[in-house]
């Protein structure tokens, strides 16, 4: 929706200008373009950027897990281990939740490195939540891994 009014206001203003832009030495006068032909050129030029809604677990990654994994997922060399292929994104998602319930502490090796900070629990997010950022992680900074549902993690969670 905020992409559409965007292209919508880049064509309305497109528009004005080449209208305003006529050739006065020469008599040559620029045709009007309708808006729907601007938008869809517009559109065509514009980098294609996900809407916040494909993305819900990015917002909670973003909240609760950025500080510690960075940005990119790379972590901090001998703190906070990366996200990316290599690491334990891709094992089996009961244990990721797992980890996500319970934090994680103690020496842990990550693609031949390894890493001693605590990691909290994560136990206070919803179910929802939970799904939603470990399938960003999963999809995420280099990694082709499957979604996580909220049934798995209430499972999970339930002890089932």
């Amino acid at each position: 929706m905020k992409i559409r009014f965007i292209q919508l206001i880049f064509s309305a203003l497109f528009g004005m200008l080449l209208i305003s832009c006529q050739n006065s030495s020469t008599n040559k006068k620029v045709e009007a373009v309708s808006p729907e032909l601007l938008s869809a050129e517009i559109a065509k030029r514009m980098p294609s950027q996900p809407v916040e809604e494909e993305l819900p677990g990015k917002t909670v990654y973003i909240n609760n897990c950025l500080s510690c994994h960075q940005s990119d997922g790379s972590g901090v060399p001998n703190k906070h281990p990366p996200l990316g292929p290599g690491s334990w994104i891709g094992k089996d998602p009961k244990e990721l939740v797992a980890i996500m319930m319970k934090g994680l502490s103690g020496q842990i090796e990550v693609d031949g490195q390894i890493y001693k900070n605590h990691m909290p629990s994560q136990a206070k997010l919803t179910d929802e939540e939970l799904a939603d950022v470990l399938t960003y992680i999963r999809s995420s900074f280099g990694n082709n891994f499957g979604p996580v549902t909220a049934a798995l993690v209430e499972k999970v969670r339930s002890g089932r």
